[in-house]
């Protein structure tokens, strides 16, 4: 079983040493290797790494992000025989120690995901706006998703080889919300163990402040979801869209009966002619996100069967 421990790095070489040495050096029955995704403009983080023997790197010309630097870290990992890929950050926030647990569910066969339930409320910089949004954004992703995860914004994970070839990273922010997203659609087995997270070492570099978070996380939230069900949120308006018009145009009828001034009503009859107009280019385009969702499903599996005659040598 070789386990793969990717860490995404920017500008790390202060924390990353913290990470380094508190990751276990032997696993039973576990081949543990470390690979760093560097996104930084110098090669200060990889030399730092080298020192503490790390071997396996992959690196960035330029900033490309979270989520370019997950994608293309499990891809390293799968191209050298993983069958887990763990990620963590290298600001020390996780507890390393914590891997044996955070992988165990897949390699019982439970799970194919497991994410790192970091309790939230009881962390004692996280203040109470950012403790509420964190679970407010975590009920959001499940209700999306369909999944129960306590804490869907943490990055402490796991990964099978299995989730890995199924699930397409297409947001440039952040892939952990979209992951759990894509999981919970595709019907791939999610775990969740709590942990304890280290003291704070530096602020996230991440985004620049909480409101920024928050309009990223539901953007992708909100894409990743119309992706996998168009027919709620486009059905939801065009039926909203198709009960003001009905309205309308019985409120219209109603008093051309009843009013002995019905031509002082002809707005009701536009309103509801504008609705029922809207109603209908919803239909339409429900028609057409409903065929893009089953072309993009088909180039799910092309993408995944590639993955797997690619990676499975």
């Amino acid at each position: 079983m070789k386990v793969f421990v990717q860490i995404p790095c920017y500008k790390e070489k202060d924390t990353l040493p913290l990470v380094l040495e508190s990751i276990p050096k032997k696993i039973p029955g576990v081949d543990l290797e470390i690979l760093i995704i560097d996104d930084s403009p110098d090669d200060e983080t990889i030399n730092v790494a080298k020192k503490y023997g790390v071997k396996h790197f992959v690196k960035h010309p330029g900033r490309g992000g979270l989520a370019r630097a997950f994608r293309n870290g499990t891809e390293y990992a799968l191209a050298h025989g993983a069958d887990i890929v763990v990620n963590t950050d290298a600001d020390n926030q996780y507890p390393q120690e914590k891997i044996p647990e955070l992988i165990q569910p897949i390699i019982d066969g439970k799970a194919d995901i497991v994410i790192a339930d970091r309790q939230t409320q009881k962390i004692a910089h996280f203040s109470p706006l950012k403790k509420f949004l964190q679970k407010m954004g975590s009920a959001v992703v499940n209700k999306a998703a369909g999944t129960n995860v306590p804490d869907a914004p943490s990055g402490f994970r796991a990964y099978s080889k299995e989730a890995l070839m199924r699930i397409n990273i297409i947001t440039q922010f952040s892939y952990t919300m979209e992951t759990i997203i894509q999981a919970g659609n595709k019907r791939i087995a999610i775990a969740s163990i709590p942990i304890t997270t280290n003291p704070k070492t530096r602020e996230s570099r991440l985004f620049k402040n909480i409101w920024e978070h928050v309009f990223r996380s539901m953007s992708a939230i909100i894409r990743a979801y119309v992706m996998y069900r168009p027919y709620v949120v486009i059905g939801t308006i065009g039926t909203l869209f198709g009960a003001a018009g009905v309205l309308a145009f019985l409120r219209y009828f109603i008093l051309l009966i009843t009013d002995t001034h019905p031509g002082h009503h002809i707005q009701s009859l536009i309103f509801g002619s504008s609705m029922l107009t809207g109603a209908f280019l919803c239909v339409v385009l429900l028609v057409v996100a409903d065929l893009l969702r089953t072309n993009r499903i088909l180039l799910e599996e092309t993408l995944e069967q590639l993955r797997r005659q690619r990676f499975n040598k």
